[in-house]
């Protein structure tokens, strides 16, 4: 875990990708080495517009890709590629900025507006878990102690928690959205995560206490691990396919249904072991 000597013996890959991101104008950030084996984290620097934070997303995943094929490695963005190893996250810090800046940084209101769309991210949570989990092995990276969050809570500056409020200085304010995985599609994430932002806002809902210490030992609510009972909350939510969209949220179902029966009809190595 953050072991420089990991991250030296790839240090000709990561310049290179440094220097590509800089040629693209991804504003990619610092590299560090993490729990699995072979496994790093990249950050991107803050972007004001949704759409170009999805977009640098994609486009340093091509980057990151496409060198590794250079130097003979592969890549992957597999959420759980291991079982006995944390799987791969994708984490959103996210705020809100109207006239004045950042919302959440109001002197005022900041916190009151920061705990409405705590709120509404908690409320939408079950029923938008298919656009942050959105692959069959996804759901896989969902264990305790993992690294991914398996509950439905919040918490400030814990890492055990779906929504954390990391500790910053006030313009900075913001929630980490700690559930997609890093094979997720980052143009949903971000919907999903806005969609229940405003809910919470627009309703003006307080959210439970913050959790204080390891959310994983707490008894809070779970996020289902079976891809099949998100599907069916999705599916019957008129919040995501507003969110969505009609045409997005039908098509979006079927495929996520046919990936789950293709999965289910598939013969595991374990079940010929267990049964044969």
């Amino acid at each position: 875990m953050y072991a420089l000597s990991d991250l030296e013996s790839l240090m000709t890959l990561v310049d290179e990708i440094r220097r590509g991101a800089e040629l693209q104008g991804i504003p990619a950030d610092a590299a560090v080495s993490e729990a699995a084996p072979g496994q790093f984290e990249l950050n991107l620097h803050h972007r004001r517009d949704a759409l170009m934070a999805a977009d640098d997303a994609v486009l340093l995943r091509r980057l990151v890709a496409g060198v590794a094929r250079k130097h003979n490695l592969k890549a992957s963005f597999m959420a759980k590629p291991f079982v006995d190893w944390p799987g791969n996250g994708m984490h959103v810090h996210v705020s809100l900025e109207n006239e004045l800046g950042n919302i959440f940084a109001d002197p005022v209101e900041g916190e009151n507006r920061l705990q409405h769309a705590i709120a509404g991210l908690l409320d939408t949570m079950p029923q938008s878990l298919l656009l942050y989990i959105s692959t069959f092995n996804g759901f896989r990276r969902m264990q305790p102690g993992s690294y991914a969050p398996t509950s439905i809570c919040w918490g400030y500056d814990n890492r055990s928690v779906a929504l954390r409020v990391p500790a910053s200085k006030p313009a900075a304010s913001r929630i980490e959205h700690r559930i997609a995985g890093a094979d997720a599609n980052p143009y949903l994430v971000l919907t999903g995560v806005i969609a229940g932002m405003l809910e919470g806002i627009n309703a003006g809902v307080m959210p439970p206490p913050p959790v204080e210490g390891n959310a994983y030992d707490k008894g809070y609510k779970r996020l289902t691990p079976w891809m099949d009972e998100a599907i069916d909350a999705f599916e019957a939510s008129s919040r995501m396919k507003e969110a969505v969209g009609h045409h997005m949220h039908k098509v979006l179902t079927d495929i996520k249904r046919e990936e789950l029966n293709a999965f289910g009809r598939e013969i595991s190595s374990l079940e010929r072991q267990t049964y044969l």
